[in-house]
């Protein structure tokens, strides 16, 4: 029997009507577009996986725009471990759906699997920014593949943030342990990239971290000292139990911070939280001296200049600790503390009209926080007890 496009040519040939062939021709068009995507549907209904995504792409060589055959081929094809092929999808149904949070998740995972990682956080990140719905499943992997991202790029407080929310989601979350104790541990790497040699190190102060957050801090206390007696030389391992000791028991905190130095001489979150400590304990020439080292070794991060200006300021010069507060302001306008410390600079210097502008940026960046912005005031992304 001749099928339904094959006569519809046919009779297009005969014709010697121009508009009635145009007619024709589309109509066979259309009909064989539905002919192919009920058949793709059906397929996808039976989980006959194959032959659904054999069908969409045929149906979709006939309407390339069609957005539901596309969502569905990107989805079966990721399923399926056809990464760069999902890829490829999910990039040409964004360019019809750009508001699409689920459609960018989708295409920042795929970019994952394909090693394409810049992208892959930019997408989700976007992600996250356009929202996914009710997709509490999809929107964890999200965060997971962002925070792990994150890492890797050395933003070890931002993955540390994310990973602290997904724990107060979900406490029992057992793949959360090794992205934690690389952020924690601030060491470069992807959960699948930790040498052999260093993967106990990476999963105990992941145990320890997770831990902490989630309110168990005697089994804290005791990974962490496992930690930093299984490990006593290893760089990062006694700032991470000193950024954890200090809230608490500020002289411990400082002992490990010592002895972080000595392992790792250059370690400038070290000398921040001890400026930061040693302020609180209004040892200010101590303060200034550390804070005045971590910015030399790290000029561009804006807290060694704002504690190295809160020192000035509390020895009374207010012109130096000036300086020092619109550095750290130009590296990180977002930092809220930055803006509290300029605020009351200026009002001590009488310069109303600078305060005043510091207190619309405040007010501005805790609108951005109530309405799911992050200003952040300075930590590290070590846990705090």
């Amino acid at each position: 029997m001749m099928g339904a496009v094959t006569f519809a040519i046919f009779v297009l040939a005969l014709s010697n009507d121009p508009v009635a062939a145009s007619n024709q021709a589309r109509a066979a068009t259309h009909v064989s577009f539905q002919q192919l995507s009920r058949e793709a549907d059906r397929a996808r209904d039976e989980s006959r996986n194959d032959d659904a995504i054999r069908l969409y792409k045929s149906a979709l060589v006939k309407r390339p725009d069609w957005e539901q055959g596309l969502w569905f081929l990107g989805t079966l094809l990721y399923e399926k471990d056809r990464y760069a092929d999902a890829r490829d999808t999910f990039r040409q149904f964004m360019t019809l759906r750009p508001d699409a949070g689920p459609g960018w998740a989708l295409l920042g995972m795929s970019e994952f699997q394909t090693r394409e990682y810049p992208r892959a956080l930019d997408h989700l990140q976007r992600a996250m920014a356009v929202g996914m719905g009710d997709r509490q499943e999809l929107a964890q992997s999200v965060f997971y593949f962002a925070a792990v991202l994150l890492t890797r790029f050395e933003r070890y407080d931002d993955s540390m943030d994310m990973l602290v929310r997904m724990l107060s989601s979900d406490p029992q979350s057992s793949l959360l342990t090794e992205p934690a104790g690389l952020a924690g541990l601030r060491l470069p790497l992807l959960p699948a990239e930790i040498p052999a040699d260093r993967r106990q190190l990476v999963r105990l102060a992941g145990e320890a971290i997770v831990a902490s957050q989630t309110q168990h801090y005697e089994d804290a206390d005791t990974k962490f000292r496992q930690v930093v007696a299984s490990y006593p030389h290893v760089p990062g391992v006694h700032f991470l139990y000193g950024a954890y000791l200090m809230q608490l028991h500020p002289d411990d905190g400082i002992r490990e911070m010592k002895l972080e130095l000595q392992n790792s001489p250059s370690h400038v979150l070290a000398r921040v939280r001890l400026a930061e400590q040693y302020l609180a304990q209004q040892q200010n020439d101590e303060a200034l001296q550390l804070a005045e080292e971590a910015a030399k070794l790290d000029p561009k991060r804006a807290s060694p200049h704002m504690l190295a200006g809160e020192a000035l300021q509390a020895k009374g010069d207010l012109a130096a600790a000036l300086r020092e507060f619109e550095i750290s302001r130009d590296d990180d306008s977002m930092n809220t503390r930055i803006h509290w410390d300029l605020m009351r600079a200026y009002n001590a210097a009488g310069r109303t009209d600078d305060a005043r502008r510091q207190k619309d940026e405040i007010e501005k960046l805790s609108r951005s926080e109530s309405n799911g912005g992050t200003p952040r005031d300075d930590k590290t992304s070590e846990p705090k007890r």
